[in-house]
């Protein structure tokens, strides 16, 4: 079987070069080298995935980033890596043409333009977690930590960039950005991400799909911390001396979600509080940690002053709020609408129906639509359970997606 596979492959790959360099490849041969390829991607995914990477532990990070390194190094990339001290290192890697800047003037029209491939090889799951949740093959599933969230997007995108560097059509750079602390708030790589996007005529992000439907729209997401300040006094012989900021936080928490406005996307939302010593001591002090996330990214200023403002009904007691917006929302903006459109075609020539969605999530690509470049979202695995015991990515979805992610790349 895997003779003929092979000869099958040689086949293709000469059906392809003897396309004419600026006609487009035709999307079922590009499934069809996809399907070849289904074995080493998930042979590549498994091992991802079996070095255990998650964000607070930077040699676990880093000896994946070494894995994908190695992989990438293989397939003529140009690497350079962004060493860290506090978490693990950032990878980028460029394929394909070298461009000395983001394209502009009268020779742009025939040079295509740069590709962000963007991703991270961090995850949520703890150190030993394979020993209770094992990488395994089932069921028509790859399930594992870190699966669907977000090695195998990263495997289908090396794939995709094989697949074309094997047939002659890398005819554009393809910066691959994968980083190592997205799932804690991207502290450390947000500024070369952003950095590498504005060189950049367009993003596709590496996350999970949205059910089988690519993402057009993220919420912004904001974290604020609430302290409260109060007065301690024993609770039964000195209660009227007491102020109690437990009770100065309950209304604090009423007062922020009812800042909730579900009709323009906007929520506010207590998850985490504490507070208080004794039962017999009136609580000097109290605390909540508060998600908000928005559609609009006018909204954010406004949240933040609505934060900022926040008054204590007792006046013996004092408010201190710290925190912000520290994602704008992945709006749904023209140029994203036009990346959407043209996968939805190449998608429509593998023969399904790709569709659009929108998500209360966010992800790095936040930061680059931000800055204007058109991005597009959930280009990464089908599966379900993203931080969960049952994460897995279905199979049969892994060959059409990669096909269309390669097309996007020589289209």
């Amino acid at each position: 079987m895997k003779q003929l596979l092979n000869g099958f492959g040689k086949v293709l790959k000469g059906l392809l070069m003897q396309i004419a360099p600026d006609a487009p490849i035709p999307m079922r041969a590009l499934l069809a080298g996809a399907r070849r390829k289904q074995p080493g991607l998930l042979d590549l995914c498994q091992r991802l995935v079996r070095t255990e990477s998650p964000s607070d532990d930077k040699d676990g990070v880093d000896a994946c980033v070494a894995l994908a390194e190695a992989h990438a190094r293989a397939l003529g990339g140009r690497v350079k890596r962004h060493r860290q001290r506090k978490f693990g290192d950032v990878l980028e890697v460029r394929f394909g043409p070298r461009l000395a800047s983001r394209q502009s003037g009268s020779g742009s029209a025939k040079r295509p333009g740069r590709i962000l491939l963007l991703g991270h090889l961090d995850t949520v799951w703890p150190l030993g977690t394979l020993k209770t949740i094992p990488c395994r093959l089932a069921d028509g599933r790859l399930w594992g930590p870190g699966t669907l969230d977000m090695k195998a997007g990263v495997a289908m995108a090396l794939t995709a960039i094989e697949m074309l560097t094997e047939v002659g059509r890398m005819d554009r750079e393809i910066v691959l950005l994968l980083n190592s602390d997205e799932e804690v708030g991207s502290e450390i790589s947000r500024p070369i991400t952003e950095r590498v996007a504005a060189e950049c005529e367009a993003v596709y992000v590496l996350e999970p799909a949205q059910g089988l439907a690519y993402k057009t729209a993220r919420k912004g997401t904001g974290n604020w911390r609430i302290e409260v300040t109060g007065v301690a006094a024993h609770a039964g012989v000195d209660f009227e001396k007491g102020a109690n900021a437990v009770r100065e936080l309950a209304r604090v928490v009423e007062r922020v979600s009812g800042w909730t406005d579900l009709k323009h996307g906007l929520t506010v939302s207590v998850n985490v509080a504490g507070g208080g010593s004794k039962t017999n001591v009136i609580p000097a002090h109290a605390w909540a940690e508060v998600d908000g996330r928005i559609s609009r990214k006018a909204d954010g200023p406004r949240m933040e002053r609505k934060f900022a403002g926040l008054k204590a009904a007792d006046k013996r007691c004092a408010i201190a709020v710290t925190g912000g917006i520290n994602r704008s929302p992945m709006e749904r903006t023209q140029g994203t609408v036009r990346l959407y459109r043209q996968a939805r075609i190449l998608a429509a020539e593998l023969g399904f129906q790709l569709d659009e969605a929108a998500t209360g999530g966010a992800s790095d690509g936040n930061f680059t639509s931000a800055l204007g470049v058109p991005t597009l979202d959930g280009m990464g695995a089908v599966g379900e359970g993203a931080h969960a015991p049952h994460e897995s990515i279905v199979l049969e979805h892994l060959a059409p997606r990669t096909a269309l992610l390669a097309g996007l790349l020589a289209s």
